[in-house]
């Protein structure tokens, strides 16, 4: 803990030599001084008289918040001379509207017009008014600001450099904000050929140059350059084919066409990513980035720090290999290829895949066990999640029958006719079924996901990211390898791809332009998160398996154990595991009661009571802390209920619609459970684990879809195609169907193709 003027803040340990830039975006979290250039388009209104007081606060509240960190902040600010203008204006106005009301009369004042005013007095008339609007702003969060105003000579002089390094390096030790601009009421043109002439040497012409000039000189960790742009594009933004450059390393000036620059201010995006590789030359990182756009504005400044993909990041460590972007084109491309080839083409690429896993055994089991071992020896992994992790010659064998499977079933999946209507003479209409395009899965500790979901994109035409975690890097990789080897027997081998770099999960999550559908396997908590973090992406999932079995007063006594041992016990990390265990109130103290409660000790699943439950006991078990509790492991909830539309009422409330289960011999009250559950899965005397796309006969799952919308429950190859319609005409245009018109809609249903008998 820190203190200044007896507020105490907590610090974060910060420290690194500086010299070197930071390579990667994920290593910003450790910077420690930080420079924040605020260009004039983010200061000023869109009338460019007046500052933007919304946008200057929720950055003060930015900066000292990371400054409250312990982190030592800096502003380069624009903005003098929108205020002074501002400021100027109003007492022009004020003094021709006395003196022509003095001499003139009313009449006149609309006539009044207001002449050009010179920037240089206009920067003298706003620099004090700028300056207290942000001690009021920085007093709030009780931390203290400083103003310090230089020119390009202050940096050519030896002594005012090193005064200015001093003055800078004081308020910094004292917690002081300081807040730098160009004198703009003295300052002299910029010398000729002066710019960029060395590590040393840099015109400062404009707040960007400054802000350059100023972090190289203080050894910054970090430049945060804020504009009214995304970032960096590879064309002017707003032309039809630019694209956001994510990270700008030096060379790539070629690469990029610079547009005119903004509506305010000194320079352009090319005067920005001039001072910024030359920051970036003298050891500091620089990210480029909108600090206008009013949703990302309030935590553009924090969300850079942490490291996450937003604006244009400047790196000189170039990685080996492709961009995230870069593969998710790539998948597209592929798959586009892929849905091209024949069923017989696409089957025999699984087939293949399938035969890999068993062929190639020892050397995926041996990957796998590196994976485990980094797991124990760092303890990053609970015992369900090592469980998961682990492959076997048994899962390596059924994962091999399920891609046999899917090949089989995936014949006449991609342009399947659903529909054939004669809309009339010679117009006939098809729905067809197509892939959906590029999806993007995300999974934890499940390697034996990435076959499984591989062949389901393969089948169903889609081009495919994978994102597994870094716990199962060696098997991901391996297994990888050998989906691309299968690919490459038809040339389609970029269909599938798995992302290595170091992108964050919500980076991901927001390239809705290079991909269509999300779908995350893992823990609750990961697929809320993705869905929280999808950006106008679709997320296909569910969000917790809170599995129910209810014991009806009808129940098999034979059939009762089973059914709840296996749900609960047979693989408890499952998210189609028994969860919570509902009892009719009936079967209270009798003896199948007795034998639930016996298999379950027997089992060691610890036993959490609901409140009905432990109403009726004298000594109950732990109380439960929620009944929406997914425990994934040898635990569950008992609660009792009065009856089937009470368990059904339990289930609606507290349940996730993912899979629920009666056990009972009375088939009527079977079929109104069944009818009435509203889950993805509703079983009668069967297992909670049945939930799952191999044992449907799907062959695999992407995974199970609790949603309402496109695919519900295990998902399969048919929830990875959605539809196109093919119209076939002769010359037909639709003013020949209006009321005059020669030709009449005739909406036939016409029969349907053969389907592949196999």
């Amino acid at each position: 803990v820190r203190c200044w003027s007896n507020i105490p803040f907590l610090t974060v340990p910060l420290s690194r030599a500086h010299g070197k830039s930071f390579a990667h975006r994920s290593e910003l979290k450790h910077a420690k001084r930080i420079v924040v250039k605020l260009g004039s388009a983010v200061v000023t209104r869109g009338d460019e008289c007046g500052l933007a007081l919304g946008r200057l606060a929720s950055i003060v509240e930015q900066v000292s918040m990371l400054q409250n960190q312990g982190r030592e902040m800096m502003i380069v600010t624009s903005g003098a001379v929108a205020f002074g203008k501002q400021r100027l204006r109003h007492e022009i106005l004020l003094s021709q509207s006395v003196r022509q009301a003095l001499h003139s009369g009313q009449s006149q004042l609309k006539d009044m017009a207001i002449p050009v005013l010179e920037a240089r007095a206009c920067a003298a008339a706003g620099q004090s008014g700028l300056m207290a609007l942000y001690e009021a702003m920085f007093t709030q969060y009780s931390i203290c600001a400083a103003q310090i105003l230089v020119t390009n000579l202050d940096f050519h002089d030896e002594q005012k450099r090193r005064n200015l390094n001093g003055t800078l390096h004081e308020l910094l030790r004292m917690n002081i904000v300081p807040i730098i601009n160009t004198n703009d009421a003295v300052v002299p043109p910029p010398e000729p050929n002066s710019d960029l002439q060395g590590v040393n040497v840099i015109s400062v012409k404009d707040n960007d140059s400054l802000a350059a000039r100023l972090a190289v000189e203080m050894k910054t960790d970090l430049l945060i350059v804020l504009s009214d742009v995304e970032g960096l594009f590879d064309s002017p933004p707003g032309s039809d084919d630019a694209k956001l450059i994510d990270i700008f390393y030096p060379g790539d000036q070629q690469s990029v066409t610079f547009g005119t620059k903004s509506r305010v201010g000194m320079g352009g995006m090319e005067a920005k990513v001039k001072a910024a590789l030359w920051a970036l030359q003298g050891g500091t990182s620089v990210v480029i980035a909108n600090g206008t756009h009013p949703k990302i504005s309030g935590h553009v400044i924090t969300d850079i720090v942490e490291g996450k993909k937003v604006g244009t990041f400047f790196s000189e460590v170039k990685p080996a290999g492709p961009t995230v972007e870069q593969q998710a084109e790539m998948a597209r491309a592929g798959g586009r290829t892929l849905a091209a080839l024949q069923p017989e083409q696409r089957a025999e690429i699984i087939y293949r895949l399938a035969d890999l896993l068993t062929d190639q055994r020892d050397e995926i089991l041996l990957a796998n066990k590196k994976d485990l071992e980094e797991a124990e020896n760092k303890g990053i992994l609970a015992l369900p999640l090592l469980k998961r992790l682990s492959l076997s010659t048994s899962k390596l064998n059924s994962l091999a029958i399920g891609l046999r499977q899917i090949a089989a079933s995936s014949q006449d999946s991609v342009g399947r006719v659903l529909r054939r209507t004669r809309i009339a003479k010679a117009l006939h209409l098809e729905q067809v079924t197509v892939p959906i395009g590029v999806l993007l899965v995300i999974f934890e500790s499940r390697p034996d996901c990435l076959p499984q979901v591989s062949a389901l994109a393969i089948a169903s035409g889609n081009g495919l990211l994978l994102k597994g975690g870094k716990e199962a890097a060696h098997s991901n990789q391996i297994l990888h390898h050998l989906t691309q080897e299968a690919l490459s027997i038809h040339g389609v081998k970029d269909a599938v791809q798995l992302v290595n770099t170091r992108e964050e999960v919500e980076d991901l999550c927001r390239l809705d332009k290079l991909i269509d559908l999300i779908i995350p396997r893992g823990s609750s908590q990961l697929v809320r998160n993705i869905q929280k973090a999808a950006k106008g992406i679709p997320v296909m999932g569910h969000s917790e398996g809170i599995c129910h079995v209810y014991v009806d007063t009808d129940a098999s006594v034979e059939k009762v154990t089973r059914i709840i041992r296996d749900s609960k016990c047979e693989y408890p990390a499952a998210c189609n595991a028994l969860e919570t265990l509902l009892i009719h109130r009936d079967l209270l103290r009798t003896p199948l009661f007795d034998q639930i409660i016996d298999m379950l000790r027997v089992e060691q699943v610890k036993i959490h009571a609901g409140p009905k439950f432990a109403s009726y006991l004298t000594f109950s078990p732990s109380e439960v802390k929620s009944l929406r509790t997914e425990y994934g492991d040898l635990e569950c909830c008992i609660e009792v209920v009065d009856s089937v539309q009470e368990a059904i009422e339990h289930i609606h409330k507290y349940g996730s619609s993912h899979t629920d289960v009666i056990i009972t011999e009375n088939e009527q009250t079977a079929e109104f459970f069944l009818q009435h559950v509203d889950s993805a899965c509703v079983f009668w005397n069967a297992s909670t684990r049945f939930s799952d796309g191999y044992r449907f006969g799907l062959g695999a799952e992407v995974g199970i879809s609790t949603s309402r919308i496109h695919a519900r429950g295990p998902v399969g190859i048919e929830g990875l195609l959605t539809t196109k319609w093919l119209l076939r005409g002769d010359n037909h245009v639709v003013s020949d169907f209006s009321e005059h018109g020669s030709m009449k809609y005739l909406h036939e249903s016409l029969p349907l193709p053969q389907r592949n008998a196999n």
